[in-house]
């Protein structure tokens, strides 16, 4: 099979999940996101070489055509000039990603990265088998003070159409962006927050009177408390919410997770998913494609580029995640100091990650001539581990183990 004959494969799955796109752009696309792969950079000149060598043009010219895919309309050659509207794809990437998923438990994590002093990439990600694969981003300019609030609440609301119906969303934040308003309008789109605090709120418990810090909640390693009742003090602050209250051995502070599900229906174990976006964050630069490198300056055009690699990690991760998935879970090692085995534990040490085992399955397909494979998304189970609980006493909280 010719390098030809995999581009227009590859085009026609690109066409296919994003059928808004004009045929060149997604043409472009495709090149971009095949050419990444080929050459483990999203580098301009990384990415052009590597692809005129398999396809035949000129280097020079088919580098110009990947460019001008990054650039505004009026910055490009040609009468039907347009430039690619970046917004528009997110629902179609986020329902790329759900048309391959088994399942209707889905993990969404929000959080920034940064390039150097030039940009900001605020992203939401869907975090999967130690991985992530970011489905909405936008690129601001770097060490400029500004609030995102207007960002945030514009990307969640631009993927809610690509959520089934029946589907259970969980939306996980770190402690540096939690906000009454982010909690408010990821309920609104009938999604669940799940978003960690600082220990230095307060929360008083439903049918109580007293305000109590939120850390005496979980007060030692080991111990853990789930309840509802009113977190935050004050009318711009105060919200009803279920605390979700956990420190586990070994770590410095608790996790104290606000969300909306009753305390029978969640775990604070849950929030561990949300450290996956740090690997997808990884995989962008140093880990994957490179992009610490980019010469770029414009947001708008970085913006472009990253839905190439979206696409390129969407790709990889789905063949690896599947067979990630057929791997018999007798065959893993479990984690340092884990307990014996039990049905629906928490994640399993990975060897290799997902998006290199994709790697080298979509390499041993080109070495052997055979197609280039697409995969599916088969998530885990979330983590459910037994915990030591707190009652809650009017001295405050004990622990206590659980049964």
């Amino acid at each position: 099979m010719s390098c030809q004959e995999r581009l227009y494969e590859w085009r026609a799955e690109v066409a296919a999940h994003l059928p808004h796109l004009r045929w060149p752009e997604a043409t472009v696309l495709a090149l971009w996101s095949l050419g990444m792969v080929l050459a483990r950079s999203c580098g301009l000149t990384a990415v052009a070489t590597v692809l005129a060598a398999g396809l035949g043009p000129k280097e020079n010219s088919l580098r110009q055509q990947l460019r001008e895919w990054c650039y505004d309309a009026e910055d490009k050659r040609g009468a039907r000039r347009r430039a690619l509207a970046v917004e528009a794809c997110f629902a179609p990437l986020l329902g790329w990603v759900l048309s391959w998923w088994t399942g209707t438990q889905l993990a969404l994590a929000i959080d920034a990265t940064s390039r150097g002093t030039r940009f900001v990439v605020l992203t939401v990600s869907v975090v999967y088998r130690g991985c992530a694969i970011p489905v909405a981003w936008v690129v601001l300019p770097a060490n400029r003070p500004r609030a995102w609030r207007r960002e945030w609440l514009r990307l969640l609301r631009l993927l809610r159409p690509a959520v089934p119906p029946g589907f259970t969303v969980i939306v996980l934040a770190d402690r540096g962006l939690y906000a009454r308003w982010l909690y408010r309008r990821i309920t609104r789109l009938g999604w669940h927050p799940f978003l960690r605090v600082n220990a230095g709120g307060t929360f008083r418990p439903r049918g109580q009177a007293r305000y109590r810090p939120l850390g005496g909640f979980a007060p030692a390693p080991g111990a853990a408390w789930a309840g509802t009742g009113t977190a935050f003090q004050g009318g711009d602050r105060r919200l009803d919410c279920t605390l979700l209250a956990r420190w586990e051995a070994g770590c410095a502070q608790p996790w104290l997770i606000l969300t909306d599900l009753p305390p029978a229906a969640a775990d604070a174990g849950w929030y561990g998913l949300r450290a996956w976006i740090e690997q997808g964050f990884k995989l962008a630069k140093r880990g994957g494609w490179q992009w610490q490198r980019t010469q770029m300056t414009d947001p708008d055009r970085a913006a472009r580029l990253w839905l190439a690699v979206a696409v390129a990690t969407l790709w990889l991760v789905s063949i690896g995640g599947a067979a990630d998935a057929a791997i018999p879970e007798s065959t893993l090692p479990l984690l340092p100091g884990a307990a014996p085995r039990r049905p629906r534990r928490a994640t399993t040490l990975r060897l290799v990650s997902v998006f290199r085992r994709g790697y080298a399955l979509w390499l041993a397909a080109l070495l052997n001539d055979r197609p280039l494979p697409t995969g599916r998304f088969r998530p885990e189970p979330w983590p459910i581990a037994p915990l030591r609980f707190v009652r809650t006493h009017p001295s405050g909280p004990v622990a206590t183990d659980a049964a």
